[in-house]
Formats: structure tokens, sequence, C-alpha cells
């Protein structure tokens, strides 16, 4: 696949696409109403391997003390990793409360009052990747992207909703447009509707259009962003956002194709493909009754997670020569991929793609310190401090301060900007988390 932004003499590492030897993982369910239950841990997927009470996870426990969503589990190397979603009453590895562990087979894992035991699978199995660096503009050669491909490239022959999950600057809108490229409604339009740029008293009228007359300045009438999606996709930035009066509205445009303007009296029908995307929890949304459940399922026909940058192994290199290339910047120096190599990338992709665009820009006036961020290496800030003989208190209260920023701003980014999920993953109330971040700011 030829990828935009690289000449034909730039070196791109390739990993072979010959069959992997690799250990399959088993979930039994030893204790519980499932009692008996065995999936096994797919190695491909588009998302990870949720468990918990809601029904769109891939192992759904009727346990009265899981979470909607529990746990997620993702196979990396011959290890089996284990995230805690933030739920209510933990989870727990032989006996020990975790928020994430690594497996290696034959632990036990408590959930509530259901238990399951991990069994890696004696046999191996032979595991294909992609050998593709890309899907449309979307680039990667990390395992967690050339995974997603092949999911991608089906994904965009189909025409089904799809919900697009990854924390801010993971690229979900440009995922969402190589889809719309790639598919069969390529000559129809790519409309976006952001939930979190649009007044809450207007937003019924962007989304389905209004009447001349409908209100006070209202002197023409308007098409919606469905109808000027007509023919083509709809993509619907942060979704979790949308007002929960309005979801039953765009329950009903999704389901049967047609919507109402704002002071019409008859319906319009639409032919239009929608994606959407979220930066939040939105299983813990229908849980605070923020979002609704049967919108969910409806616009989760399919579902894609964007890992963030930081799990993205050897793509923080690939991805920072694709933009200096894009942004015709030359030869880049050395020590510049060095430094971004180290990084940590809270961001994600949009802070790397604006950060080699700065450096262009400004060369060695650049303002951004990417060791002084704290991210790269967390003996970085001990150095700083050591190495400027401040006074023992002024010295802890800065090693302390940075260890604030760098907590709230992992526990944030883990959790999709969700305060109460990040409160709770820490083990402190919300009000108390507020002030730990609130206290990191005032110190900066």
């Amino acid at each position: 696949m030829a990828v935009r932004g690289f000449s034909d003499e730039r070196t791109i590492p390739q990993k072979s696409n010959s069959p992997a030897a690799a250990k399959a993982f088993l979930l039994l369910v030893s204790e519980g109403a499932e009692a008996g239950t065995a999936p096994t841990i797919p190695r491909a997927a588009p998302h990870r391997f949720t468990v918990g009470k809601s029904a769109a996870c891939d192992l759904t426990l009727m346990d009265p003390q899981v979470s909607r969503r529990h746990i997620a589990l993702e196979q990396r190397g011959s290890l089996l990793h284990v995230e805690d979603l933030g739920s209510t009453n933990g989870t727990f590895v032989n006996g020990v409360r975790v928020v994430e562990a690594f497996l290696q087979g034959g632990e036990t894992l408590r959930l509530g009052s259901t238990v399951l035991r991990v069994e890696a699978h004696d046999e191996q199995v032979s595991t294909r990747t992609s050998a593709a660096i890309g899907f449309g503009r979307v680039v990667g050669v990390s395992p967690q992207m050339r995974r997603l491909f092949p999911f991608l490239e089906r994904l965009a022959e189909s025409e089904i909703p799809l919900i697009v999950e990854g924390e801010t600057g993971t690229g979900k809108e440009l995922l969402a447009e190589s889809l719309h490229e790639t598919g069969p409604r390529a000559q129809g339009p790519f409309v976006v509707f952001d939930c979190t740029a649009v007044a809450s008293s207007l937003m019924e009228a962007v989304l389905f259009g209004h009447e001349r007359g409908a209100f006070t300045g209202a002197d023409t009438a308007r098409a919606g962003v469905f109808e000027r999606a007509d023919g083509g996709t709809l993509f619907i930035d942060e979704i979790g956002d949308l007002e929960i009066g309005l979801q039953a509205k765009l329950l009903r445009a999704v389901e049967r194709s047609e919507v109402r303007r704002v002071g019409a009296v008859s319906y319009l029908k639409v032919d239009v493909r929608v994606i959407c995307a979220t930066r939040r929890d939105l299983e813990l949304a229908i849980q605070e009754r923020r979002f609704r459940d049967d919108l969910y399922h409806r616009l989760a026909v399919a579902r894609i997670e964007l890992p963030p940058l930081r799990n993205r192994e050897g793509d923080v290199e690939l991805l920072a020569q694709y933009f200096w290339g894009q942004l015709d910047g030359g030869s880049m120096p050395s020590d510049f991929l060095e430094k971004v190599k180290l990084h940590r990338w809270p961001g994600n992709v949009r802070e790397l793609r604006n950060l080699v665009a700065r450096t262009i820009a400004l060369g060695d006036l650049s303002e951004f310190d990417l060791v002084s961020q704290g991210d790269a290496d967390p003996s970085a800030i001990f150095e700083r401090v050591l190495s400027e003989d401040m006074p023992f208190t002024r010295a802890r209260d800065v090693v302390m301060n940075e260890f604030r920023r760098l907590f709230v701003e992992r526990a944030l980014a883990r959790h999709g900007g969700s305060v109460p999920k990040a409160a709770a993953t820490a083990g402190v109330s919300r009000r108390y988390f507020d002030r730990i971040r609130e206290r990191s700011r005032s110190e900066d």
C-alpha cells in the first residue's frame, strides 16, 4: 500500500506476515451464574475483549456485583493484559486487587462473586497480521494497528453504523474519513457534526434542519447535517456529549432513515451511513442515565477501539517521519527523532503532528521541551531537581507536584476524561481528585 508523505527512498520498518506461533488464552468461568462458559480471547480483534453485565460485552455476566463494563483483556506478545475499567467492586488477581496486570496463564480473576480462571492453551495457534502499514490515511506498523487493518477494509465495504472509541487525538475523525473514502459512498458527501461545538439550543436544528420561522432568527429554511450527508457519510463526533433529550430523535433518524426539520410537519427520507466517535466510556454514561442504552446498541453494530500512541510500538518514529515528509520539512534531525521516542504523548497523534509542524516552522525557537514534560523518563525530574541544588522542601514540592500532574493526566487519559471513573480507580472521592488536579495546575 502506498502511503502519502513517504518518498521511495525512505525505508519503513516492516514485520513479517508469516504465521507466528503464540499462546491462546482461555477464560474459564469456574464460579458464578455462567459457570462452565469458556470463551477464547481473540488475538486479532478491532477492540479489547470486555467482560461485564452489559450485553455489549464480549462475555456478559449476570452478576449484580459486576459493573456494566468491568474489565478489558488484550493479548500482548505471550502475556495477557487485564485492565479494570473503573469497576465499582474492583478486580482481583489471585486475591490481590489490581488496576491492571499482566497474566501468563493459571491465574484466578474475581469480579464480584464470579470467579474466572485464565488458562493458556497447551497447543500453539498460528496468527497473521496485515502486511499493510496503513489504511487510507491512517498509518501504523505496530501490532496494535496492523491487527485493525483487515477489519477496517471489511468495514469500509459495508454500510453498518460504527462507533470509534479512543482518547483525544488518536485519529478518530481521520479513520472515519478513510472508511468513507475507501467505501462505496466515496463519491457522496462526508459531513461532520461535533456534539461539543454546537450550542444546546441550536443542536436539534443543526442535526435535523429547520423551516423558515421555526424560531427567532430562522429567516430562511436550512437543511440539517442528515440531509446534507444524504448519499454519503455522517460523522458524529463526541456522541457521548449529545444531550439526552435529543438521543431519542437521533435513534429514530438512524433506525428509520428519516428526519423531521424543526417547525416541519412531515418527515424526509435520507440515505446516510452513520459513524460516531467518543472519548468517553459510553457504558458508564448508560449506567449514569446520561446515554440511552437502545441508541448505543443501534450505533454500535460495529465497534473499533483506537489505541493510544503510547501503546503503539514503533509508530511514534513512523508517524514523525510521515508528518515531516507531509509537511515538506526536508531532512529530519536525528536528535529530534530520539527525543520523540521517549515522550508519553498524552495528546496522542495530534500532539505529535503539532510538534512536528511547530519544529519545522520555528526550528530551535520551538518552545516545546520534551524532557521537561516529565513523561519521557520518570527519573528526568529527579535529575533536574538534584542538578539545581534546591533546598529539600522546595525539591520535594517540585517532585510531588510533577507526580500529581502525571497521575491525574494519565488517570483521565485512561478513562476518556471521566473524572468519576478516574477518581474511583485512584481510590479517592471525586472531590478529593478534583483537589489534586487543581493543586497540580496551580503549582505549574
